[in-house]
């Protein structure tokens, strides 16, 4: 997968690829990017209409923060102040409260049928009508969109549509939450993901997915930077081990970190928080 330096990026932001009528959701700088410069296109772009800026949200420059809460709930917050709860289910996270939270439905810990109606985007990864779930959602400097996937249910059969893997698009930061993958990924689903700078995935070994069939993702999608969650039992070392050589590893003493474009890792890194 393409990787750019901050410098790249930036230019990227200003050159006429970037200029394109808008249909339905805001292009996404991730899949654009993941496209390869400079003959990037996104779906929703429209050449025959005339061409005018569109930037999905104001770009603010700075650190996002990313902190572990617990279970599957990252709180990301960005520079501009948006505080975002992933698979929120009101246990982690709620303090102080988010402006938006992702859930998934595959187990209560995921999600809340009853979140605090102070919270301004409450994003379910499936759609409760029926049919895929979707998300475009410009929040101050994020933007937010998902990618649905399918969960098993308690039968053992597939429930379509049941899951969504969200990407968050800050500060020149793509990152990405696979929430409770049951499933593995599709072409076409990679290319909706996009380029991914940062990876939250869940590692506990089999309630998702298996720990090789989560190491052959994590490898594919290559983010220079990888958030394991969702741990049970399985020991950090079994998903480390298995990421190979080609992977370094920290271990954190703290539950956050501030993350820019121009401090991601040079090299694909596997980074555990306290409490992972």
């Amino acid at each position: 997968m393409l990787r750019l330096s901050a410098a790249a990026f930036l230019a990227f932001l200003s050159c006429p690829f970037a200029a394109a009528a808008q249909e339905e959701a805001p292009p996404s700088r991730c899949v654009a990017i993941a496209n390869a410069l400079p003959h990037a296109t996104h779906a929703s772009f429209t050449a025959s209409k005339a061409a005018a800026p569109i930037l999905a949200q104001t770009f603010v420059e700075g650190d996002v923060t990313i902190t572990y809460a617990g279970h599957s709930t990252y709180v990301i917050e960005t520079p501009a102040g948006v505080r975002i709860a992933t698979d929120f289910s009101g246990v982690y996270g709620s303090e102080p409260l988010p402006r938006v939270v992702t859930m998934n439905k595959a187990h209560r810990t995921h999600f809340s049928d009853h979140p605090d109606s102070s919270i301004e985007f409450v994003l379910r990864g499936w759609n409760p009508k029926g049919g895929p779930a979707k998300h475009t959602v410009v929040v101050d400097d994020v933007y937010i969109r998902n990618v649905p996937t399918d969960i098993r249910n308690w039968g053992g059969g597939l429930e379509r549509d049941g899951n969504s893997i969200f990407i968050f698009e800050v500060a020149g930061l793509c990152i990405g939450h696979l929430g409770h993958l049951h499933t593995k990924l599709s072409d076409a689903q990679y290319g909706q993901i996009g380029r991914l700078d940062i990876l939250m995935v869940p590692i506990d070994g089999g309630m998702t997915q298996s720990i090789g069939s989560m190491t052959e993702i994590t490898t594919r999608l290559y983010s220079s930077m990888i958030l394991p969650m969702h741990r049970h039992a399985t020991p950090i070392g079994e998903f480390t081990g298995l990421m190979g050589e080609g992977f370094a590893v920290e271990f954190r003493p703290s539950r956050s970190l501030k993350v820019s474009l121009k401090t991601l890792p040079s090299r694909p890194t596997i980074i555990v928080l306290e409490g992972v």
